[in-house]
């Protein structure tokens, strides 16, 4: 095989938002409230976990990327030695997406065969920016917001999809779509999206996600007959953690409480317990008293944990136990997936395999689907 070069760009702080209920990594000010709530950011896991996959091609490949975090720590890690990128200045000050942008430029100028990226929504933002529409890119899911279609389904999938592209097996190209969320309005509960631009990326099916699409409109009617059904079903004296999204709000409106739309809010048949959580407040809660868990998957795109509900971490998932959830979802959601299974993500190998399978997936009032969850 003729030596290929793959460029790698981290976005250090990507993610750390998400378990402490912050919604989102982008500013200065978020992520020092985020190390102030103890997150850790998981973007080197996440990019090192996709480098893994590459490794069997470490002599074919030379892997160009900036210092540090924002890739040769990841490349270190999995075994590679990376070369630097050429006019690369090192700079001792935080990163920012200035820094992304510039990495990206960098890399096309180089002539890298693919631009490995690890992050959100914001940094696919950052790495078009740099790159324009035309240059091929792969992202590697790290992010609180994912819902662009430029990333692999998981951090092994992109890993996965980017060895078939450089050894030049059938992998076409396609136009994916860069969405851009307003991340102020994200965390008032509001969800804007826009079109960003359309990127260039290997694609095969079941490698690469789709990107997130709204709940259609006019299906309230559907959503308070699933309400109806889970609120049959809860536990009398149980707590229960409701995920975000218009379907879990619809229960909560059953039970005639709030609801955080794009947080994780803790509920009982009579009253809500705790507003907007994060991993931390959920495992204090745990400690006091039993659980359920209700989470609906994300429309167009299929999953149940790994995006957008971060705070529903591998250490709460095992805490509840997969006996203990239900998943709940509008019949058009599971039509959109065309045969796909719902997805897991969660960032530890060990839950998504407990949580693989086959699930009962509410779609209306005395009405259960079994559907396939692959990790």
């Amino acid at each position: 095989m003729e030596r290929k070069r793959l460029g790698l760009v981290v976005n250090p702080v990507a993610g750390i938002g998400g378990r402490v209920g912050l919604k989102g990594s982008d500013g200065l000010d978020v992520q020092a409230r985020a190390r102030q709530l103890g997150a850790e950011p998981l973007a080197q896991e996440r990019a090192a976990a996709a480098l893994d996959a590459l490794r069997p091609l470490a002599g074919d490949i030379e892997l160009l990327t900036p210092p540090g975090a924002m890739g040769e720590a990841a490349a270190t890690r999995s075994g590679f030695v990376p070369t630097p990128i050429p006019g690369w200045h090192a700079e001792t000050r935080d990163t920012t997406a200035d820094d992304t942008r510039r990495a990206a430029r960098l890399l096309r100028a180089a002539g890298v065969d693919l631009l490995l990226f690890a992050g959100g929504d914001g940094t696919a933002r950052d790495v078009y920016d740099g790159v324009g529409h035309d240059y091929p890119v792969l992202g590697i899911p790290a992010g609180v917001k994912i819902h662009s279609a430029v990333f692999g389904v998981t951090p092994r999938r992109a890993g996965e999809l980017a060895a078939e592209f450089l050894q030049g097996t059938r992998v076409c190209l396609r136009e994916a779509e860069i969405l851009d969320l307003d991340e102020e309005a994200y965390r008032s509960g509001e969800i804007v999206t826009r079109l960003y631009g359309y990127a260039s990326v290997p694609y095969r099916r079941e490698y690469v996600q789709n990107r997130k699409v709204a709940t259609p409109a006019g299906e309230s009617v559907q959503a308070q007959a699933i309400a109806a059904e889970v609120v049959e079903r809860m536990v009398p004296g149980r707590a229960y953690l409701l995920g975000p999204g218009t379907t879990t709000r619809a229960i909560a409106e059953r039970l005639g409480l709030p609801k955080t739309l794009v947080g994780v809010d803790i509920v009982d048949l009579d009253r809500m317990l705790a507003w907007d959580v994060g991993e931390r407040q959920i495992l204090a809660a745990l400690d006091q008293r039993r659980m359920g868990m209700i989470v609906t998957p994300t429309g167009g795109q299929g999953f149940l944990f790994g995006r957008g509900n971060q705070p529903l971490s591998p250490a709460v998932i095992r805490r509840v136990g997969r006996e203990n959830l239900l998943v709940v979802s509008l019949a058009s959601k599971i039509a959109d997936l065309q045969g796909r299974p719902l997805l897991v993500d969660t960032g530890d190998t060990e839950v998504d395999r407990l949580l693989a399978g086959y699930v009962g997936v509410i779609t209306g009032y005395r009405e259960e689907s079994i559907y396939r969850v692959a990790a």
